[in-house]
């Protein structure tokens, strides 16, 4: 698998994991708030799709799609600004739907944190994907602080092992445990290939045709906007009409 290449590129990798960002567009009509059905809130209507997992109307007029890392400090950042204000003022009035999708940026290292956020049903999603952001530069120092010794270990580890010994080191079991998730489907999910190839197939399929050059890489009816906070993505979700 190519993507067990060396850890000593990840703090590098870590830090230009962003792209340039640029300016909005042209406003369009305001999009008329949708209610969601009896007793539902779409905020909490989630569901697995082709590539990811969406939140909201699944009609919404105003589509959003991101491909992120969960190790991504830009994609950390925009989350911990964005995430709240985007589920409460676009996708609970049915404005926007919001999909995420896995880019494994940094390659293997961002296994461990994909496969664990996907080892859950769609309606806990989005909740564990915002409490790894919150989370994510504890996983990021205690990877970095990966011992050499250990490091050597990782290159000549059969893959599962190898995802295995850094969900370990980034304290990934542990903080999946304390969200209910049994241990013994933590480290199934860990070991499961038809995700691993997946993941990595998508990461590969969308760099090489040009989709994602970086991440996070955000995609707003179907074209790809610049904008890499919430300062910059709410400006254009408001011009799209929402």
């Amino acid at each position: 698998m190519k993507m067990f290449a060396s850890l000593a590129v990840l703090s590098l990798a870590l830090a230009g994991c962003s792209k340039e960002a640029g300016t909005p567009s042209a406003p369009a009509s305001p999009a008329a708030a949708v209610a969601a059905p009896a007793g539902q809130s779409w905020t909490e209507t989630a569901s697995r799709t082709a590539e990811g997992t969406i939140v909201g109307n699944p009609n919404a007029p105003i589509k959003l799609v991101e491909y992120g890392s969960r190790l991504c400090p830009t994609c950390g950042a925009l989350a911990r600004e964005g995430f709240a204000p985007l589920l409460e003022k676009y996708v609970k009035p049915g404005k926007v739907s919001f999909e995420y999708r896995e880019f494994l940026v940094h390659g293997a290292p961002d296994l461990p944190p994909a496969l664990l956020g996907n080892c859950t049903d769609a309606s806990a999603f989005f909740p564990i994907l915002e409490q790894m952001y919150q989370a994510q530069e504890g996983f990021n120092t205690k990877l970095q602080a990966m011992p050499a010794a250990m490091q050597q270990q990782l290159q000549s580890a059969k893959p599962v092992d190898a995802i295995r010994m850094m969900a370990e080191q980034m304290g990934l079991i542990d903080f999946a445990k304390q969200r209910g998730i049994p241990e013994a489907k933590v480290r199934q999910c860990l070991g499961d290939m038809k995700q691993i190839d997946r993941w990595t197939k998508q990461t590969q399929d969308k760099s090489a045709d040009g989709t994602v050059t970086g991440t996070p890489t955000l995609i707003l009816n179907g074209k790809k906007i610049d904008a890499l906070s919430w300062g910059q993505l709410e400006p254009l979700l408001k011009a799209a009409g929402a």
